[in-house]
């Protein structure tokens, strides 16, 4: 039959139209919705990586802070995954905690929590950084979002009483919830020479690969742990 004489055909049955253009306009968003599931899933897991200066990438030109290395390293990798930096220079555990609903959005999955050197810097007591840390881990373990630990040790200068109430605070709580641990963030660059900035403290591009390098092995385990069972 030609369109032209179809169309009569049509105008006769308006209730069987409306249902044809009804079904085409759903099957039309059930494609796209499913190809945005595709394309979202192509990216797979969302990581936060929520720290201060030594994840916000200080001093350092775009895209070498260590965010945007470790996402050069996992795709170099073919490891789906998708980084999101968060890092604040100069936080402590108690502006982390502050921001912590806003910095990790929903349909995140784990987020590395880096977190303590500045509170050691200034040397808040580590009662307080173990408290921060510990509610932290707990509100994102209400979401049902994995942690990932950063550790950080104390600065000589504050002493070794002080050091010795702060550098375990890390394993501590790892143990306590069952997390991943990375002992020390800056494992690697902190002693060695060319490594860091002028102020010894913070990384430099160099470092900042080093510290990716390192770390490297745990996050690809920690994306495979994220991976839906099939």
């Amino acid at each position: 039959m030609k369109v032209n004489n179809f169309l009569p055909v049509l105008m006769r049955y308006p209730a069987f139209v409306a249902f044809l253009l009804l079904s085409m306009s759903i099957f039309a968003q059930a494609s796209e919705t499913t190809s945005d599931q595709i394309d979202e899933d192509s990216k797979g897991p969302k990581i936060v990586v929520l720290g201060d200066s030594l994840v916000a990438g200080y001093q350092l030109p775009q895209g070498a802070g260590f965010p945007d290395r470790l996402q050069v390293q996992l795709d170099a990798n073919g490891i789906a995954a998708e980084i999101v930096g968060a890092g604040v220079s100069g936080d402590t555990t108690s502006g982390g905690l502050a921001r912590l609903a806003w910095s990790v959005p929903d349909g995140t999955d784990a987020v590395i929590l880096e977190l303590g050197a500045n509170d050691a810097l200034r040397g808040l007591p580590p009662q307080t950084t173990a408290k921060n840390l510990e509610t932290m881990i707990q509100q994102l373990q209400e979401r049902y979002i994995k942690v990932f630990l950063v550790g950080m040790l104390a600065p000589p200068n504050m002493g070794e009483d002080y050091a010795a109430e702060f550098n375990p605070i890390y394993a501590t709580l790892a143990q306590k919830y069952d997390l991943a641990l990375y002992p020390f963030f800056l494992d690697g660059v902190m002693t060695e020479p060319g490594m860091t900035l002028d102020d010894g403290m913070h990384p430099n591009a160099e470092g900042v690969d080093v510290m990716v390098t390192r770390i490297l092995p745990m996050i690809e385990r920690l994306v495979e742990d994220l991976r839906p069972t099939p």
